[in-house]
């Protein structure tokens, strides 16, 4: 092998020692593994490692450049895939469209529109629309409404119809309370037995030794221990029993715990269910799935009320709301209302709102005018639906609600109105109208009586008047004997003093009568002596 000796660095040492010669094809191979020397240990006036440094800072600069138009591809975004990733999470859970005046459940906080959310409760949605979790409330949501708000100013595309919006800010527009009601516990079953079904079983107080201290008069036998003496069910009502309203359990009718509805004229045990089973007296009766707020909103009752007017009832709803009152509130007033009628519930009983309301038939009405004392919770929540309108027209009178509620002019066609169901008629103009205040009675004048006639002249009589004057005193009656003397004087002119006699009364008063005048020839008679004649004629009686 050919060794190339004048190759061999310099290593300054000049001891003898063995040499270590290394072939030319590996120093070519090792030199690039070889670390270059450091800064600091090298001169900044070398020429080859100027260049070195500047080949460096050329590369830097270039990875520089590099990255940079990676960050700028990085930093790109595509607007309409963006668009639509937004779209897709802004999506309503209900309608599936992007969100319109966003509300926002909790504690589940899934979000909705308003207006489904509104619409879902008064279809009868008890829990979130999502996810089914009871729900403590509903809030609108502003940041969302705002990340909805730049979406569509990009993407003016994706925005709901001008006819979709105006239909749902008819139902819903931020401010007004949202409350999702809970649901409503299940009434308990009733313990109906199923064995011998064809035989009337015996009721609480048929059995002796109850716990209530009260046993029947006439006992039901009980079909388990002598079958042949049972009662058929299909023979009716054991004497002195019936049915409960409630539970249609067998009852005892004379029993203590046992009421009457007297409007419905049903029995109710007052034993199985308890608050259900029994008619309260009518003041603190509790009406039939009206507890509170949320049932009046489930309830569609309420909306026959108002002939539809979904307008009218969200104001109502808002106020019950706002003054913290509930449907057993409105009850009472109502019944002192109708209490303080002269008819009090007869309107209802003619109306015949209280028949056939429940699973079982009621008694006859023993008096129908007789007062009502007690009512059952179906016939209490008659009585609410009944009145609401009404109830409704008197509490606007208050003066609660808001201006611009009260400021809307009455519609022209009144309570009568076919576009009740109209969002946009029924939000312009008002249709609950208050009837005119009754006026008081106002009696009427008397009528001017009629001036009476005058009377018609006498006609002149040929007898002379001999009434009593006043300026004269009345005329004493003279002796037959001594009718052509003075009363004083004698056959022998002796003067004596004149008799008394009694004063005679004047005669009684005789209506003068009309007398046809004379037609024939009367001018061989004088006329009428004159008063004149008469008083001389007094004179020479006295």
């Amino acid at each position: 092998m050919d060794l190339a000796t004048h190759d061999l660095p310099y290593t300054g040492d000049t001891r003898p020692g063995p040499i270590n010669l290394i072939p030319e094809a590996s120093t070519s191979a090792t030199a690039s593994l070889k670390r270059s020397a450091s800064e600091a240990f090298g001169s900044d006036d070398t020429p080859g490692e100027e260049a070195c440094h500047k080949k460096s800072r050329e590369e830097e600069a270039d990875v520089g450049a590099g990255d940079g138009a990676g960050d700028d591809e990085e930093a790109g975004v595509d607007g309409p895939a963006l668009a639509d990733g937004l779209e897709e999470e802004l999506q309503c859970g209900c309608c599936s469209a992007i969100v319109y005046r966003p509300v926002v459940v909790a504690p589940c906080q899934h979000f909705f529109c308003g207006s489904c959310v509104a619409l879902w409760v008064r279809n009868g949605g008890t829990s979130c629309p999502a996810c089914r979790t009871v729900s403590t409330s509903v809030a609108y949501s502003r940041p969302i409404e705002k990340v909805v708000d730049i979406l569509l100013r990009h993407a003016p595309g994706k925005a709901r119809s001008v006819s979709e919006r105006v239909q749902a800010d008819a139902i819903y527009h931020p401010g007004v309370h949202l409350r999702i009601p809970s649901p409503r516990q299940a009434s308990p079953e009733p313990a109906v037995p199923t064995a011998n079904s064809v035989y009337v079983r015996p009721c609480p107080h048929c059995l002796p030794g109850n716990q209530w201290g009260w046993r029947c008069p006439r006992p039901i036998v009980d079909p388990d221990s002598d079958q042949a003496h049972a009662w058929l069910v299909e023979d009716g009502n054991p004497p002195g029993h019936g049915v409960c309203g409630n539970c249609e359990n067998i009852l005892a009718l004379t029993a203590p715990t046992t009421t009457r509805c007297d409007f419905c004229q049903v029995s109710f045990c007052g034993i199985n269910v308890p608050h259900r089973c029994i008619a309260a007296p009518i003041h603190i009766q509790h009406p039939a799935g009206l507890s509170d707020l949320g049932d009046l909103i489930q309830c569609g009752e309420v909306y026959d009320c108002f002939d539809g007017n979904t307008v009218e009832v969200d104001i109502m709803l808002d106020y019950l709301n706002a003054q913290n009152l509930t449907p057993r509130h409105i009850y009472r007033e109502i019944v002192a209302h109708l209490q303080s009628q002269p008819r009090q519930f007869a309107p209802l009983i003619d109306l015949e709102l209280f028949v056939d309301i429940h699973p079982v038939s009621g008694g006859v009405d023993p008096d129908p005018n007789a007062p009502r004392n007690r009512i059952c919770r179906l016939c209490a929540t008659e009585v609410l639906l009944y009145g609401l309108r009404d109830w409704w027209v008197r509490e606007r009178r208050k003066g609660f609600l808001e201006e611009q509620v009260m400021a809307r002019p009455d519609c022209p066609d009144g309570t009568q109105c076919n576009r009740q169901k109209d969002h946009g008629h029924a939000r312009e103009f008002n249709h609950i109208i208050s009837p005119p205040d009754p006026q008081p009675a106002v009696e009427p004048a008397p009528l001017p009586m009629p001036a009476p006639a005058p009377a018609p002249a006498p006609a002149q009589s040929h007898e002379p008047n001999v009434e009593p004057v006043a300026d004269f005193p009345p005329l004493v009656q003279a002796a037959p004997a001594t009718l052509g003397r003075a009363s004083g004087s004698t056959d022998r002119g002796e003067v004596h003093p004149p008799a008394e006699h009694p004063v005679l009364a004047p005669p009684p008063y005789v209506p003068m009568v009309d007398v046809p005048a004379y037609s024939g020839d009367m001018s061989g008679y004088s006329s009428a002596p004159s008063s004149q004649d008469f008083r001389d004629e007094v004179d020479a009686l006295l």
